[in-house]
């Protein structure tokens, strides 16, 4: 079972990288991509638990971007952990993700919500801060039943406590992962609202894979973005997007995986 898309504590994961390649070896699952968010801190304890596990790693991450000014998610694979190029970028965005989250707070309590950053870092930890870990904290106070709604009264695009992120464009987004060894992939286009359009742009910049097979997807969902990968010539991926039960319940290690060939094609694209 091949499973290219799953989150740690390094970024807004419930599992340390340990934890997660345990679960994972129990799942059924033979490769697995873990893929934090702006962070590849992770990785070395990830390969070192996935080695006793019996378990190939590709070592990867997952980037923020915007195309046509729409927010995209890209997928690294087989990068280079030790890149100083991503290590400048990582930096960056711990700044920027910090920034954003005291803006995030400042909003909240002018809202009547008195939550503060030690609130946060509680639930974070060592962790690239991001807006998942002040929606558990707004769920443990008892402010929201889950952290659906967090987001949707006010996490969110829409929300009432939303502040503007730092903007990477697809473009460069896909050159830092390809000028680390990596491949791109397109991550949930059909949660991120993804459209020929975008995806063409992002193919024409170096694209190598769409994420096809994804537990948001349904069957319809699949086979339109099946027919997009096949047209553009990009590898159909499969990702569970796991985060942990108590983040994201429906998705689920095992329960997303690709063909050995299509694994073996994509691997293809980096070693070329």
């Amino acid at each position: 079972m091949i499973d290219l898309h799953s989150h740690t504590t390094a970024s807004d994961g419930q599992y340390a990288p340990t934890e997660l390649l345990t679960r994972a070896a129990a799942a059924g699952v033979t490769v697995l991509a873990v893929t934090d968010h702006d962070t590849v801190a992770g990785l070395a304890e990830a390969a070192e638990a996935a080695r006793a596990h019996g378990v190939e790693l590709v070592p990867g991450i997952e980037i923020s971007a915007f195309i046509h000014g729409r927010e995209c998610h890209i997928l690294g694979h087989f990068l280079r952990p030790d890149d100083e190029d991503i290590a400048r970028f990582a930096d960056r965005l711990r700044l920027e993700r910090e920034q954003r989250m005291e803006a995030l707070l400042e909003r909240m309590r002018q809202l009547g919500y008195p939550v503060r950053m030690e609130h946060v870092l509680a639930v974070a930890g060592d962790a690239q801060l991001g807006r998942p870990h002040l929606a558990r904290v707004l769920v443990d106070r008892g402010w929201v039943v889950d952290v659906k709604e967090a987001f949707d009264r006010f996490l969110g695009a829409r929300g009432a406590a939303w502040v503007e992120r730092f903007k990477l464009a697809g473009e460069d987004a896909i050159r830092l992962i390809r000028n680390a060894g990596g491949t791109a992939t397109l991550a949930h286009p059909g949660s991120s609202r993804m459209e020929k359009l975008e995806i063409r742009a992002l193919a024409q910049a170096g694209l190598a894979g769409l994420e096809v097979l994804h537990e948001d997807h349904n069957p319809s969902v699949r086979q339109k973005y099946l027919a997009i990968a096949r047209e553009l010539d990009l590898v159909p991926t499969a990702g569970s997007d796991f985060h942990g039960e108590a983040i994201s319940a429906d998705h689920r290690l095992g329960t997303a995986s690709m063909p050995p060939e299509l694994f073996a094609k994509l691997k293809s694209r980096a070693q070329a």
